[in-house]
Protein backbone atom coordinates (compact mmCIF):
# COMPACT_ATOMS: atom_id res chain seq x y z
CA UNK A 1 0.00 0.00 0.00
CA UNK A 2 1.30 3.38 -0.91
CA UNK A 3 0.06 6.74 0.62
CA UNK A 4 0.44 10.43 -1.20
CA UNK A 5 -0.57 13.48 1.28
CA UNK A 6 -2.33 15.70 -1.15
CA UNK A 7 -2.90 18.39 1.22
CA UNK A 8 -4.72 19.58 4.43
CA UNK A 9 -7.25 16.22 4.51
CA UNK A 10 -6.48 14.94 1.04
CA UNK A 11 -4.89 11.54 0.76
CA UNK A 12 -5.00 8.97 -2.28
CA UNK A 13 -4.15 5.48 -1.74
CA UNK A 14 -2.82 3.27 -4.09
CA UNK A 15 -3.06 -0.74 -3.81
CA UNK A 16 -3.11 -3.58 -5.85
CA UNK A 17 -6.04 -3.41 -7.62
CA UNK A 18 -7.71 0.11 -6.51
CA UNK A 19 -6.88 3.50 -5.97
CA UNK A 20 -8.87 5.68 -2.61
CA UNK A 21 -8.94 8.95 -2.97
CA UNK A 22 -9.72 11.06 0.28
CA UNK A 23 -11.13 14.91 0.78
CA UNK A 24 -9.21 16.06 -2.21
CA UNK A 25 -9.09 19.95 -1.66
CA UNK A 26 -6.23 20.95 -3.25
CA UNK A 27 -2.63 20.10 -4.44
CA UNK A 28 -0.81 17.80 -7.01
CA UNK A 29 -2.38 14.02 -8.27
CA UNK A 30 -0.45 11.70 -8.75
CA UNK A 31 -0.28 9.45 -12.26
CA UNK A 32 -3.41 7.39 -11.99
CA UNK A 33 -2.51 4.21 -13.27
CA UNK A 34 -5.33 2.89 -16.03
CA UNK A 35 -5.96 -0.75 -14.82
CA UNK A 36 -6.92 0.12 -11.34
CA UNK A 37 -10.54 1.17 -10.41
CA UNK A 38 -10.74 5.23 -8.66
CA UNK A 39 -12.81 5.01 -5.75
CA UNK A 40 -13.03 8.93 -4.69
CA UNK A 41 -14.71 9.61 -1.02
CA UNK A 42 -15.44 13.08 0.14
CA UNK A 43 -16.67 13.91 3.94
CA UNK A 44 -18.99 16.57 3.45
CA UNK A 45 -19.07 19.91 1.74
CA UNK A 46 -17.07 22.17 3.05
CA UNK A 47 -14.61 23.42 0.31
CA UNK A 48 -11.14 22.02 2.74
CA UNK A 49 -13.18 18.87 2.13
CA UNK A 50 -14.80 19.35 -0.94
CA UNK A 51 -13.86 20.33 -4.61
CA UNK A 52 -16.03 19.84 -7.60
CA UNK A 53 -12.90 19.33 -9.40
CA UNK A 54 -13.25 15.93 -8.64
CA UNK A 55 -15.64 14.98 -10.61
CA UNK A 56 -13.21 15.67 -13.68
CA UNK A 57 -11.27 12.39 -12.83
CA UNK A 58 -13.82 10.99 -14.69
CA UNK A 59 -12.76 11.55 -17.85
CA UNK A 60 -9.17 10.60 -17.19
CA UNK A 61 -10.72 7.00 -15.65
CA UNK A 62 -14.05 6.34 -16.81
CA UNK A 63 -14.34 3.40 -14.05
CA UNK A 64 -14.66 5.97 -11.82
CA UNK A 65 -17.01 5.95 -8.61
CA UNK A 66 -17.98 8.81 -6.09
CA UNK A 67 -19.02 8.19 -2.47
CA UNK A 68 -19.92 11.41 -0.99
CA UNK A 69 -21.75 12.73 2.26
CA UNK A 70 -25.20 12.99 1.98
CA UNK A 71 -24.51 16.66 2.84
CA UNK A 72 -23.33 17.13 -1.05
CA UNK A 73 -26.32 17.80 -2.80
CA UNK A 74 -26.97 15.73 -5.80
CA UNK A 75 -27.17 18.85 -8.24
CA UNK A 76 -23.53 19.25 -7.46
CA UNK A 77 -22.73 15.73 -9.59
CA UNK A 78 -22.84 16.18 -13.21
CA UNK A 79 -25.75 14.35 -14.59
CA UNK A 80 -23.50 11.79 -16.85
CA UNK A 81 -21.79 11.07 -13.45
CA UNK A 82 -24.64 10.69 -11.46
CA UNK A 83 -25.04 6.67 -11.34
CA UNK A 84 -21.52 6.35 -10.35
CA UNK A 85 -22.35 8.38 -7.18
CA UNK A 86 -23.65 7.41 -3.97
CA UNK A 87 -24.41 9.26 -1.13
CA UNK A 88 -23.99 8.05 2.13
CA UNK A 89 -25.35 9.14 5.69
CA UNK A 90 -24.36 8.28 8.82
CA UNK A 91 -24.11 4.66 10.40
CA UNK A 92 -24.17 2.86 6.72
CA UNK A 93 -22.40 -0.07 5.46
CA UNK A 94 -21.98 -1.11 1.83
CA UNK A 95 -19.74 -3.13 -0.82
CA UNK A 96 -18.92 -1.72 -3.83
CA UNK A 97 -17.17 -4.09 -6.13
CA UNK A 98 -13.69 -5.03 -4.26
CA UNK A 99 -14.31 -2.67 -1.20
CA UNK A 100 -16.82 -2.41 1.78
CA UNK A 101 -17.33 1.19 3.14
CA UNK A 102 -18.91 1.61 6.45
CA UNK A 103 -19.67 5.27 7.44
CA UNK A 104 -19.52 7.34 11.08
CA UNK A 105 -21.83 10.25 12.22
CA UNK A 106 -19.17 13.25 11.90
CA UNK A 107 -19.34 15.79 15.23
CA UNK A 108 -18.88 18.77 12.94
CA UNK A 109 -20.19 18.07 9.20
CA UNK A 110 -21.09 14.65 7.20
CA UNK A 111 -19.12 11.63 7.79
CA UNK A 112 -15.84 9.52 9.01
CA UNK A 113 -15.11 6.22 6.56
CA UNK A 114 -13.88 3.17 7.35
CA UNK A 115 -12.99 1.21 4.33
CA UNK A 116 -12.09 -2.20 4.13
CA UNK A 117 -10.07 -3.45 0.90
CA UNK A 118 -7.36 -6.51 -0.02
CA UNK A 119 -6.90 -7.12 3.13
CA UNK A 120 -6.08 -3.49 4.67
CA UNK A 121 -8.21 -1.17 6.50
CA UNK A 122 -8.16 2.61 6.19
CA UNK A 123 -10.35 4.94 8.45
CA UNK A 124 -10.79 8.88 7.07
CA UNK A 125 -11.93 10.48 10.30
CA UNK A 126 -12.57 13.61 7.66
CA UNK A 127 -13.73 16.14 10.72
CA UNK A 128 -14.90 14.06 12.95
CA UNK A 129 -12.72 15.11 16.09
CA UNK A 130 -12.96 16.41 19.46
CA UNK A 131 -13.36 19.97 18.49
CA UNK A 132 -13.13 21.97 21.38
CA UNK A 133 -12.13 24.97 21.57
CA UNK A 134 -10.76 27.65 24.14
CA UNK A 135 -13.17 30.59 25.41
CA UNK A 136 -15.98 28.09 24.38
CA UNK A 137 -18.49 26.95 27.81
CA UNK A 138 -17.37 24.23 29.62
CA UNK A 139 -20.77 22.77 28.96
CA UNK A 140 -20.50 23.06 25.37
CA UNK A 141 -17.08 21.98 24.87
CA UNK A 142 -17.81 18.60 27.29
CA UNK A 143 -20.78 17.92 25.15
CA UNK A 144 -18.36 18.41 22.14
CA UNK A 145 -16.23 15.05 23.96
CA UNK A 146 -19.33 13.17 25.02
CA UNK A 147 -20.38 13.23 21.28
CA UNK A 148 -16.98 12.73 20.39
CA UNK A 149 -16.40 9.46 22.28
CA UNK A 150 -19.93 8.10 21.08
CA UNK A 151 -19.45 8.46 17.29
CA UNK A 152 -15.81 7.18 17.27
CA UNK A 153 -17.15 4.15 20.28
CA UNK A 154 -17.72 1.31 16.84
CA UNK A 155 -13.86 1.47 15.89
CA UNK A 156 -13.28 0.18 19.49
CA UNK A 157 -10.73 -2.42 19.31
CA UNK A 158 -10.66 -2.27 15.49
CA UNK A 159 -7.41 -3.21 13.74
CA UNK A 160 -7.02 -0.20 11.11
CA UNK A 161 -3.70 -0.49 9.13
CA UNK A 162 -4.08 3.40 8.24
CA UNK A 163 -5.89 6.00 9.73
CA UNK A 164 -6.22 9.87 8.81
CA UNK A 165 -6.59 11.79 11.85
CA UNK A 166 -7.00 15.72 12.56
CA UNK A 167 -4.44 17.65 14.58
CA UNK A 168 -5.07 21.38 14.10
CA UNK A 169 -3.36 23.78 15.60
CA UNK A 170 -6.20 26.15 16.18
CA UNK A 171 -7.57 24.43 18.96
CA UNK A 172 -4.06 25.67 20.55
CA UNK A 173 -4.06 23.55 24.14
CA UNK A 174 -7.07 21.33 22.67
CA UNK A 175 -4.92 20.27 19.12
CA UNK A 176 -4.39 16.41 20.14
CA UNK A 177 -7.56 15.67 21.99
CA UNK A 178 -9.39 14.15 19.34
CA UNK A 179 -5.82 12.29 17.59
CA UNK A 180 -5.20 11.08 21.68
CA UNK A 181 -8.42 9.60 22.17
CA UNK A 182 -8.53 7.40 19.08
CA UNK A 183 -5.07 5.81 20.15
CA UNK A 184 -6.62 4.91 23.42
CA UNK A 185 -9.20 2.91 21.78
CA UNK A 186 -6.82 0.27 20.34
CA UNK A 187 -4.19 -0.70 22.64
CA UNK A 188 -2.49 -3.14 20.81
CA UNK A 189 -1.58 -2.45 17.07
CA UNK A 190 0.84 -3.95 14.63
CA UNK A 191 3.99 -2.96 14.01
CA UNK A 192 3.16 -1.45 10.79
CA UNK A 193 -0.06 0.38 11.32
CA UNK A 194 0.30 3.84 10.99
CA UNK A 195 -0.90 7.76 11.98
CA UNK A 196 -1.29 9.80 9.44
CA UNK A 197 -2.12 13.55 10.74
CA UNK A 198 -4.14 15.99 8.74
CA UNK A 199 -5.63 19.11 8.93
CA UNK A 200 -3.07 20.47 10.01
CA UNK A 201 -3.48 23.57 7.44
CA UNK A 202 -0.20 23.08 6.30
CA UNK A 203 1.28 24.04 9.92
CA UNK A 204 3.54 20.51 10.21
CA UNK A 205 4.74 21.85 13.30
CA UNK A 206 1.90 20.65 15.30
CA UNK A 207 3.08 16.78 14.80
CA UNK A 208 6.25 17.75 15.56
CA UNK A 209 4.95 19.13 19.06
CA UNK A 210 2.97 16.15 19.73
CA UNK A 211 5.99 13.98 19.32
CA UNK A 212 8.14 16.31 21.46
CA UNK A 213 5.53 16.30 24.41
CA UNK A 214 4.74 12.15 23.82
CA UNK A 215 8.37 10.79 24.18
CA UNK A 216 6.96 7.91 25.60
CA UNK A 217 3.85 7.24 24.08
CA UNK A 218 3.41 3.56 23.00
CA UNK A 219 2.06 4.48 19.67
CA UNK A 220 5.02 7.45 19.04
CA UNK A 221 6.59 5.30 16.53
CA UNK A 222 2.86 4.85 14.01
CA UNK A 223 2.70 8.62 13.68
CA UNK A 224 3.85 9.70 10.12
CA UNK A 225 5.97 13.22 10.27
CA UNK A 226 4.72 14.68 7.61
CA UNK A 227 6.40 17.65 5.86
CA UNK A 228 4.96 18.88 3.19
CA UNK A 229 2.66 18.17 0.14
CA UNK A 230 3.02 15.45 -2.12
CA UNK A 231 5.26 13.28 -0.04
CA UNK A 232 4.63 9.45 0.09
CA UNK A 233 4.97 6.77 2.21
CA UNK A 234 5.16 3.07 2.00
CA UNK A 235 3.10 0.96 4.51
Amino acid sequence: MKITYIGHSGFYVELEEALLLFDYYKGSMPKLPHEKRLYVFASHRHPDHFNPEIFSLAKEKEDTFFLLSGDIWKCRVPKELQKQALHLKPNEKHSLGNITVQTLKSTDEGIAFLVQCEGKVVYHAGDLNDWRWIGEPENWNQRMAENYRNYIEPLRNMHIDAAFIPLDPRQEDYYALGMDYFLSLNAEKKEEDRIYPMHCWEDYHVIDRWLKEHPDHPDRDKIVRIQGRGESFKQ
